[in-house]
């Protein structure tokens, strides 16, 4: 059992590697390859009075190069500051000295004493300057108002900069769960965000991370979202994080949430789930289990999967499934499920790896969902009522 997993664990980090390579390839050969263009010698060019009379030749049009819309710097096309810097997070296991780097971008034309802060989990192989670029979130923080906090995994931590989103103990993923709350503490003193609105989102072992820390630390956020992400509380090692990558849970979702978190005590948690139905390196089904997981989360369902409370509504366009979970009028779970979408972030700059411009754009996505959700100083969650009347026209 154990050397099968391995080999599981072994081909998920080479099919990451082998995307990321071969999205650099594509890259370089739609950068670089362009028409010959002959040049006529001296010997055989023509009078100039044999130009005029000859007919004029078209020249064979260039090959297009699509433009990213933000590279080469995650601020590009943004017109407020972006600033890197680390943070000295309390201090772990075997890490006298924890910093945690990371960038901020704050859009300029809004007042910033109670502004939301969105904190963007980037995945494996990734910087932040690419998740930036990719996702394009700081141009929309510029239009609605939004600043934008992207922690970043060191390389010391993991060579891959995958966070250890399996793994809660001190030495690992709840280190880094409590690194990132510590920094949006220190953001939220120093810079006066909204404490009430702060939100976490994340792709792949950083949406892992957002469910640890949607777990852990309930009272800090006022809802998640969760792209490509796998199902949480079941894998406890590498190994056996790539093996439900690979295929989801293997016990229920539900019972899992019940053996990890104390339900009946709490807070509840606004949750929306992206994933691509063409994803190899993260199944489908595992965006089925989060969203049942978090449905148990909010106690919508009971421990077997079955409906406690609300109602399910679904929509089909833009190739796109959406299935939204309400109670009370309020959106509590969304599940997007979109059509040929592989390992990437939705409708995102295609010219950064793990981004795709196929599907509706993630970062509104993601947005719109948290834009209506806040967490009061009581610990409940509230949300406009006009929430899911507007969401049922997009």
């Amino acid at each position: 059992m154990a050397k099968s997993l391995s080999k599981i664990w072994l081909r998920g980090l080479k099919r990451l590697l082998a995307i990321q390579t071969e999205h650099a390839k594509k890259t370089t050969r739609r950068i670089t390859t362009r028409p010959a263009v002959n040049k006529p010698s001296a010997k055989a060019r023509p009078s100039a009075a044999a130009a005029m009379r000859a007919p004029a030749k078209r020249e064979a049009p260039l090959t297009a190069v699509r433009e990213s819309r933000v590279r080469p710097r995650a601020s590009a096309w943004a017109s407020g500051s972006w600033t890197r810097s680390f943070h000295s997070a309390p201090a772990a296991p075997g890490r006298l000295v924890n910093h945690l780097q990371y960038g901020l971008y704050i859009p300029s034309g809004h007042a910033l004493e109670a502004m939301p802060l969105v904190v963007m989990l980037h995945g494996c192989t990734q910087t932040i300057d690419e998740f930036a670029e990719g996702t394009r979130m700081n141009v929309l923080a510029d239009r609605f108002g939004f600043a934008v906090v992207y922690p970043e995994q060191s390389k010391h931590a993991h060579s891959h900069r995958c966070w250890h989103w399996y793994d809660a103990g001190d030495s690992a993923g709840g280190a880094e769960a409590r690194a990132v709350v510590s920094l949006v503490d220190a953001l939220v003193a120093q810079d006066g965000f909204d404490r009430e609105r702060v939100y976490v989102a994340g792709i792949s072992a950083g949406a892992g991370l957002t469910a640890l820390l949607a777990v852990k630390y309930p009272e800090r956020f006022a809802a998640v979202a969760l792209h490509s992400g796998p199902a949480f509380g079941e894998a406890r090692s590498g190994i056996t994080a790539m093996d439900v990558m690979r295929r989801g849970a293997r016990r229920e979702p539900a019972v899992l949430v019940d053996e990890t978190t104390d339900v009946a005590n709490y807070p509840g948690m606004p949750a929306v789930v992206i994933h691509g139905d063409a994803d190899h390196v993260v199944a489908p089904v595992n965006a089925e289990q989060l969203a049942e997981q978090f449905l148990r989360l909010n106690r919508i369902i009971d421990v077997n999967g079955a409906r406690k409370s609300g109602e399910v509504r679904e929509d089909r366009k833009g190739g796109m499934v959406t299935r939204d979970y309400v109670r009370g009028g309020r959106r509590v779970v969304r599940l997007c499920r979109v059509q040929g979408l592989a390992h990437a972030w939705s409708g995102g700059d295609d010219a950064v790896p793990f981004h795709s411009a196929k599907g509706p754009d993630a970062s509104t996505l993601v947005w719109e969902f948290f834009r209506h959700q806040r967490r009061t100083g009581a610990g409940r969650i509230a949300e406009s009522a006009a929430t899911v009347a507007s969401s049922a026209g997009q």
